[in-house]
């Protein structure tokens, strides 16, 4: 009987360890529906481990090599894909940055702009209207800070501080980098920028929560997402946009079904005079969603189809947000109409997002040869962007971007077919394009091998990666990041960055990336500490061309930097290198976006704290270092860091 049961627990074990292995093995097929061209262009699996790094983290730190072979290439994609990695270690550094987590309406009654501080104070009685230009400036400027601290408000540019000091612990520490990098990259892509003022503050919630949530979906619910941000609302101007053959504001007042108080009725009649003035149809976002966000500038449209675009997204506008803050005019029309009957009016609210039907074109309109009869509403306006994400020349236009950003400058038209296919085939499926495109043998050629260069805060993260820094101040790496060419956020056209190396590098910005190397490995910037001994285990390298081997093999894995290595040789012994470096990025400076305010210029206008530029000739040349670093070292790995070979990805 004790033989039976053993014989049927037996049996029992075997056909459970089947039944998951079986499992298993159907759950690993399929979700690595794909394999990796590599070895058929000669890589070793370290080889081809080093590429996905370059392309898909901001840089490999030490051991990353080891890991992704351990895991599997395709593995470790697709869980990069799957950006589900815990990341303990960034939650806890971001947790002092509470205000990135504001809802727009929050950050409307926290970060006014400074007109509208104005206005308060001056009603409030805390300022008086007549000092405002007559008066001493600086004692002004103390009144509007006390009145700010004492009704808890604070100046915009401290959101800002916040919201970039994140964007740059993401990129250095997220363990699911690919997903950073994407956000990066459809941010550029629909960019919109902090100098236009009127947005800025609804900057950060654009990228929490239309851009980083949708990175790898449908295409189609990234360009919706977008279109109805109100950043992107205000930076295009749609907000503003009506229709001649739309209804005026006094029908919005005729729809309350009651009066409303002398004072309102004005408001609203001087906002409708103001949108007369401004020329009602406004075709800015009409003509970027076509040009750069879906067909590209040879997508096969005419000025017609922008115009005719234009009219189908009239009335597609802002909710109202905060106190007094943007889209408060049609607070009193939401609260007459009563939210209940807001759908039966033609209104439709989603967050932050209205449309209003008053001030939509009701005629009948034609893009692309599609008609769209008279009185289509919303439902017309979603339909033109399903239209536009689903068109043959979006597929190939988004095809090429991403190509582009992870294969190299000229990307070959055969590895973008492959990709428009599909996208088309998918429904604009991102994450089965990225697919598409790294198991393309075009991914892995020697054209596209270390073919991309480093954009400037590229080249800072993988920096403090590959040196495994210590961040605390991240907003001094911004102003480096700044000084080498790249102000994120500030970039002013709403084609964003371009992504290829020429538009990168200069005479200016090398010298500028060569200085950044040496203030990094030689502890000259504020709140980034790095630990050179500690990367070679503590071992101090008998030369300096000994330290040149082993940290450039450290920081630059698998590449071959025999001619690397003979081109810096003679840069190492010289004492004077980091003042000559300083002296000649100084007269070689780099040409900046231009920018109506700078964060730190609206900080010192709001009166708040400014920090401490660092001082360029302060800590310059050979000196004893901090945490375990020594002068002939910092100058070995700052050499590395300034390369042109670290350039490269």
């Amino acid at each position: 009987m004790k033989t039976s049961i053993k014989v049927i627990s037996s049996f029992i074990a075997l056909l459970l360890f089947t039944v998951l292995f079986s499992s298993f093995q159907k759950e690993k097929a399929a979700a690595l529906k794909f394999a990796f061209p590599y070895r058929k262009a000669g890589l070793t699996d370290r080889q081809a481990a080093a590429h996905l790094l370059s392309r898909f983290t901001y840089g490999a730190k030490e051991g990353d090599i080891d890991l992704v072979v351990k895991t599997g290439l395709e593995k470790w994609f697709q869980q990069q894909l799957d950006g589900r990695q815990k990341d303990e270690g960034l939650d806890k550094k971001l947790m002092e940055y509470t205000d990135i987590n504001l809802s727009n309406s929050e950050v409307e009654n926290k970060y006014p702009r400074q007109a509208r501080v104005l206005r308060l104070a001056i009603k409030d009685g805390a300022i008086n209207k007549d000092s405002v230009n007559k008066g001493d400036q600086k004692a002004y400027r103390k009144q509007l800070q006390d009145y700010m601290e004492a009704n808890g408000l604070k100046p915009e540019a401290e959101l800002i501080r916040q919201f970039i000091n994140q964007k740059i612990l993401r990129a250095a520490y997220t363990n699911n980098q690919l997903r950073e990098l994407l956000t990066d990259f459809w941010f550029n892509h629909f960019n919109v920028s902090l100098t236009k003022n009127q947005c800025a503050s609804f900057v950060p919630a654009f990228e929490r929560d239309v851009i980083r949530p949708n990175v790898t979906g449908k295409f189609q619910t990234l360009l919706m997402a977008t279109a109805k941000s109100p950043a992107m609302l205000i930076y295009l101007d749609n907000f503003t946009s009506t229709g001649e053959q739309g209804a005026t504001m006094d029908m919005d007042m005729q729809m309350m079904g009651e009066k409303l108080k002398p004072a309102a009725i004005n408001r609203l009649k001087q906002l409708q005079n103001n949108k007369k003035k401004s020329g009602g149809l406004n075709e800015n976002y009409a003509r970027e969603v076509m040009e750069l966000h879906t067909l590209g500038v040879d997508g096969g449209y005419s000025q017609s189809d922008v115009t005719q675009a234009a009219r189908v997204l009239t009335g597609w506008t802002l909710a109202p947000m905060g106190a007094e803050g943007y889209g408060a005019a049609m607070e009193k029309v939401i609260e007459k109409v009563g939210v209940a009957n807001l759908e039966k009016r033609g209104f439709v609210r989603e967050g932050d997002f209205l449309f209003v039907p008053t001030r939509h074109d009701n005629g009948e309109k034609k893009v692309l040869g599609k008609k769209f009869a008279a009185g289509g509403g919303y439902q017309e306006g979603v339909e033109l962007l399903s239209m536009l994400a689903h068109h043959q020349s979006t597929a190939k236009f988004i095809s090429r971007k991403l190509a582009v950003r992870f294969v190299n400058d000229n990307p070959a038209p055969k590895l973008i077919d492959k990709m428009a296919k599909v996208f088309i085939s998918s429904d604009g499926n991102i994450e089965q394009v990225m697919i598409a495109m790294v198991s393309a043998p075009e991914f892995w050629t020697a054209d596209a091998l270390r073919e991309k260069t480093k954009s400037p805060f590229e080249l800072a993260m993988s920096a403090v990666r590959s040196l495994n820094a210590e961040i605390t101040q991240p907003y001094q790496l911004f102003s480096w990041i700044n000084k080498m060419g790249q102000k994120m956020y500030y970039y002013q056209a709403p084609t964003g960055f371009p992504d290829r190396g020429q538009y990168w590098i200069n005479t200016g910005s090398l010298l500028n990336r060569m200085n950044f190397g040496l203030a990094l490995a030689s502890q000259r910037i504020p709140g980034v500490q790095v630990n050179l001994s500690a990367l070679n285990d503590n071992h101090e390298p008998e030369s300096a061309e000994a330290a040149l081997a082993t940290y450039g093999k450290m920081i630059m894995p698998e590449r071959n930097l025999q001619e690397t290595i003979k081109r810096l040789k003679p840069m190492l012994n010289d004492p004077d290198l980091v003042t000559k470096v300083q002296n000649a990025a100084a007269k070689a400076p780099v040409p900046q976006p231009e920018s109506t305010m700078t964060a730190e210029g609206d900080m010192m206008m709001m009166g708040a704290a400014v920090p401490k530029r660092e001082n360029p000739k302060k800590n310059a040349g050979n000196v004893q270092l901090a945490g375990g670093n020594n002068s002939m070292l910092a100058q070995v790995v700052g050499v590395i860091i300034g390369s042109p070979e670290f350039q490269r990805k």
